[in-house]
C-alpha cells in the first residue's frame, strides 16, 4: 500500500490510486493528495453501471454476464479514471497504482481479478507490475516461519492468470534469507523482489523500511522507468520517523462512541489526532469509553463497567465525541459534553458529536429536557436537531450531505476561525443527514452557544464555539479527513493545544506573526 510513496518522490510521475477498501485514507494521508469518488471502484457501483446500460439498450439485447460485461466495466472504468488529471495536474496519470483488496479465492474478487488479468494483457508486461500481499505467520510452539499460506496463495492467482513480480510479505519479525530463497522457490519470484514489511515502531517507518529493501527500483525495473526516475528523497520523512519514536510525553484523550469495540472505525480521527500530537511534540494517549458505559441506567446493569468509564472520563485531559448514526449511546454521549462543558475541559464534538453539544445546552442551561433530534425521537417538543429538508427517510441511497462543503465564518474573533489563519472560509468535507435546526439558533446565541461558521446559504450550522470556554468546539463537517502528517488538522491541532494548555500561546505568535 505504501510503495506509492517511494515514487512519488521522484518528481516524475502523476498518480492516481483506484482503491476498495479503509486504505483509501491512507493513500491520501500518505501522499498529501486529493482522491474523489471515482478513484473507488466497488461490486455496487460496477453492477449498477451495467444494470444501467442494459436497461438503455447499449447490449442490443445479448444476454449481461460477468465476463466480458462486469470485466469490461471494471476495465473501463479504470482507463477513464486514469485520464482525470489529479490535484491540479495537467494531462493523464503516468502511473496507475490498483488496489484490490480482500483475499485470493474470494467470490467478491473473482470479478476483478479477472478484469486485472485482461487490463494486464492488454497493457502488455513492461507496464504492468503486480504486487502481492501475504502474510508470513510464525508457528508460537517452534518459532518457524511458515510460507506454505503464501505459496498456496500465489498458486491460486497463477492459476487465475494474474503472475507476481514482487511479493510483500507481512511479518512480525523480519524474514529469514532461507525464507526468502524458499518463497522465490516456489513462487518464482527473484529474492531481490521478495519484500519484508515487518512490524516497525511506527507506520511511518514502512516507505524507509521498503527504500532500504530497493522496492523503488524493482518496480522502476518492470515498468521500464529506470532511465527517466530519480532516486526519492525522504530526508523529511526520516525525521519525521524518527521525531515520532523520541517522543516521551502524553496526552490522554476520551473518544466517547458507540464503535469503541471496532476502533477501525474511527480510524481518520485517530489519525488525525496523530498528527496534531506529533505537531505539538506529543504522542497520543486515547482512552476509548463506550458511550453506553458512562449512562446512568448502565450502571445497574453494568456497575464495573460504568465506574470505569466515568474515572477514565475525568482523567482524561480533553474530551472528543465523534461521528456516528443510531440513538445507541446518545445519553452517554450528551453526559460527556455536559461534564466538558462545565469542568472547561477541551471538547470537541464531530458532526454527531457537535449536535450532541446542542441537545445538551438545550437540556441543561436552556431547561429544554425534552430537546433532542428528530433523529432519536421524531416526536420531540424541541427538535434542535432535525432531518435535512432536501432529504428522503423512504429513499436513503445517495441522500447524504456528502463532499466538500464551504463554510464561511461569521465571527472574526473566535477560535477556530484563527486556527484556520483567519480565513474568511473554508472547505472541509461532509457526510450527514441531520443538522441543527436553524429556528432555534437566536435562542442559543442569546444563552451563550454562538454559531461562528455557516454555509454559503447562512442556513445551515457548521461550526458552534462557547466564548466562555477554554476549548468547546463542534464542527457539523469531518475535519479529519483533510489531516496530513505533517499538516495537521487546524481543528484537531486547536484541540490537543488546548488540552496541553498552549493554545493561548499558540494564538498569540499568530498574532504577532511569529
Amino acid at each position: 500500500m505504501l510503495v506509492p510513496c517511494l515514487l512519488l518522490n521522484t518528481g516524475k510521475f502523476l498518480f492516481l490510486m483506484i482503491a476498495v477498501d479503509l486504505d483509501l485514507g491512507n493513500y491520501e494521508r500518505f501522499l498529501d493528495i486529493t482522491l474523489t469518488r471515482e478513484n473507488n471502484i466497488t461490486a455496487g457501483k460496477i453492477y449498477q453501471s451495467v444494470l444501467e446500460k442494459e436497461r438503455r439498450g447499449d447490449y442490443l439485447g445479448k444476454t449481461v454476464q460477468v465476463v466480458p460485461h462486469i470485466s469490461d466495466a471494471i476495465k473501463n472504468h479504470i482507463e477513464s479514471v486514469a485520464t482525470i488529471p489529479m490535484d491540479g495536474q495537467e494531462g493523464p496519470a503516468d502511473v496507475c497504482v490498483i488496489e484490490l483488496g480482500g483475499t485470493v479465492g474470494d467470490i467478491e474478487s473473482m470479478p476483478f481479478i479477472e478484469a486485472l488479468r485482461q487490463l494486464s494483457f492488454s497493457v502488455g508486461p513492461d507496464n504492468f507490475c503486480l504486487i502481492h500481499v501475504s502474510l508470513i505467520p510464525v508457528l508460537g510452539v517452534v518459532g518457524e516461519q511458515k510460507t506454505k499460506p503464501t505459496q498456496l496463495s500465489v498458486r491460486e492467482l497463477r492459476a487465475l492468470g494474474l503472475t507476481p513480480h514482487l511479493l510483500a510479505c507481512r511479518s512480525a519479525q523480519p524474514i529469514l534469507d532461507n525464507t526468502k530463497e524458499k518463497l522465490s522457490q516456489f513462487c518464482h519470484v527473484p529474492v531481490c523482489n521478495i519484500l519484508n514489511i515487518h512490524d516497525v515502531p511506527n507506520i511511518w517507518h514502512i516507505p524507509l523500511l521498503l527504500t532500504n529493501q530497493n522496492a523503488h527500483h524493482s518496480i522502476l525495473k518492470q515498468l521500464n522507468l529506470v532511465r527517466i526516475a530519480t532516486a526519492p528523497d525522504l530526508r523529511d520523512w526520516t525525521n519525521m520517523a524518527a521525531t515520532y519514536d523520541n517522543l516521551t510525553n502524553s496526552v490522554k484523550i476520551a473518544m466517547v462512541g458507540k464503535y469503541v469495540g471496532l476502533t477501525d472505525s474511527y480510524l481518520s480521527v485517530v489519525k488525525a489526532l496523530l498528527h496534531a500530537c506529533v505537531a505539538c511534540s506529543l504522542k497520543p494517549s486515547i482512552d476509548w469509553i463506550a458511550a453506553t458505559d458512562l449512562e446512568d441506567e448502565s450502571s445497574k446493569l453494568k456497575p464495573e463497567a460504568h465506574a470505569a468509564a466515568w474515572e477514565t472520563l475525568r482523567k482524561a485531559s480533553c474530551v472528543l465525541v465523534p461521528g456516528g448514526f443510531g440513538d445507541r449511546g446518545v445519553k452517554g454521549m450528551i453526559l460527556a459534553a455536559k461534564y466538558a462543558r462545565e469542568n472547561k475541559v477541551p471538547y470537541l464534538g464531530i458532526c454527531l458529536g457537535m449536535q450532541i453539544s446542542v441537545i445538551e445546552f438545550a437540556g441543561s442551561v436552556l431547561g429544554w429536557e425534552k430537546a433532542n433530534s428528530t433523529e432519536f425521537d421524531d416526536g420531540t417538543l424541541y427538535p434542535v436537531v432535525i432531518f435535512m429538508p432536501e432529504g428522503s427517510k423512504t429513499h436513503m441511497g445517495s441522500t447524504m450531505r456528502l463532499g466538500s462543503r464551504r463554510t464561511v465564518f461569521q465571527t472574526a474573533d473566535c477560535i477556530t476561525k484563527r486556527m484556520y489563519h483567519n480565513s474568511e472560509y473554508v472547505d472541509e468535507r461532509h457526510r450527514h443527514r441531520y443538522e441543527v435546526n436553524s429556528e432555534f439558533i437566536e435562542t442559543f446565541e442569546e444563552a451563550g452557544l454562538k454559531f461562528v461558521g455557516k454555509d454559503e446559504t447562512g442556513k445551515r450550522m457548521e461550526i458552534l464555539e462557547l466564548p466562555s470556554h477554554p476549548f468547546y468546539v463542534g464542527v457539523q463537517f469531518h475535519p479529519e479527513f483533510k489531516s496530513r502528517p505533517r499538516r495537521p488538522s487546524p481543528v484537531f491541532l486547536g484541540f490537543i493545544l488546548a488540552a496541553t494548555g498552549q493554545l493561548d500561546l499558540y494564538l498569540e505568535k499568530q498574532i504577532n506573526g511569529s
